[in-house]
């Protein structure tokens, strides 16, 4: 039975989903959690996560550490992407089920799914198809934490679950061009050219790609919904989306208008779109009572906002 004095370690509780989820859970008087920073614990040695786990025994394990990054970034760091996000979360589950932590969840993305999935994508239409090119390393290492978390169920009374969210921003996010997601990078290319007056944003693909994007504290509404319900259910796999989807051209031109800001909008066909649509089907999840609050405008507008006031406290 987990309750607000429950101990609950957030792995990766300084980056966007960890440190949403963090506050999310502190307001909400869940006040018993702990977080080490990559300096202090680095998750992809076995022997020191394995410790850690046994000397504080966590009641609940959220796992939202990760190596991520866009398109760039994936296609850079194949290795990378792969072998240590299969590193991080195979030695937090593990380390969970031998030292009896009853509540996990790992939270994942819905990158896991085919690239050309029926749409909206249900969780069943995992592994029905070839993996979008792009991003397949760190799709196949989240794939294998799902199915570790499912093999956990199958075997176990243990109460682990596997969140799969859409395409999330808000505070905290990477504005790295070099490695970010599409909404930070845009944010960031827009601000500065409106700084450095130029009168044109350069845009990969086609524009035309869809994607669903749900602010980040509309997922830790989720992890807080499980755990605050108690919430025991014979899925171990769960879509979080937003419900809707949106062009990136689209998308550029939202932010544009928020930064109020006259330009040009290029297209540079020589870079790949990735999926053409990524929408899910989240019904499972919003069945049982949750749905997101975070209207995509508003929280644009909010995170453009963030960007500019801390911009330059960023960790690049």
């Amino acid at each position: 039975m987990i309750t607000k004095d429950s101990k609950i370690y957030i792995a990766g509780h300084k980056g966007m989903v960890g440190s949403a989820c963090w506050k999310f859970l502190l307001k909400n008087g869940f006040y018993n959690l702990i977080g080490k920073t990559k300096k202090e614990l680095d998750l992809r040695i076995q022997s020191d996560v394995f410790k850690f786990i046994e000397r504080e025994k966590p009641d609940v394990i959220i796992d939202s550490a990760a190596i991520v990054g866009g398109i760039l970034a994936n296609m850079s760091h194949p290795y990378t992407f792969l072998m240590d996000n299969m590193l991080i979360q195979n030695n937090l589950i593990d380390a969970a089920l031998k030292n009896k932590t009853e509540n996990f969840i790992f939270l994942g993305s819905s990158c896991i799914y085919p690239k050309f999935s029926k749409q909206p994508i249900k969780e069943k239409y995992l592994l029905e198809g070839k993996l979008e090119e792009t991003n397949q390393w760190y799709a196949t290492a989240k794939i294998s934490g799902v199915k570790l978390i499912e093999a956990i169920r199958n075997t176990t009374s243990y109460n682990y679950l596997a969140l799969m969210p859409t395409n999330m921003y808000g505070p905290n996010d990477n504005f790295d061009l070099e490695s970010s997601h599409v909404i930070p990078a845009l944010i960031k290319k827009v601000y500065n050219a409106k700084i450095q007056n130029q009168k044109k944003i350069i845009l990969w693909g086609s524009g035309n790609p869809k994607r669903e994007f749900m602010h980040v504290d509309d997922l830790a509404s989720a992890v807080f919904f499980f755990l605050s319900n108690n919430i025991k259910s014979s899925n171990h796999l769960y879509n979080v989306g937003y419900g809707d989807d949106i062009s990136i051209y689209k998308l550029l031109e939202i932010i544009i208008n928020i930064f109020e800001f006259d330009c040009h909008i290029e297209l540079d066909p020589s870079k790949p779109d990735g999926t053409p649509r990524k929408l899910l089907d989240s019904s499972r999840l919003k069945n049982l009572g949750w749905s997101p609050k975070v209207d995509l405008k508003k929280g644009l507008k909010a995170t453009c906002k963030w960007y500019v006031k801390n911009q330059n406290n960023l960790e690049i």
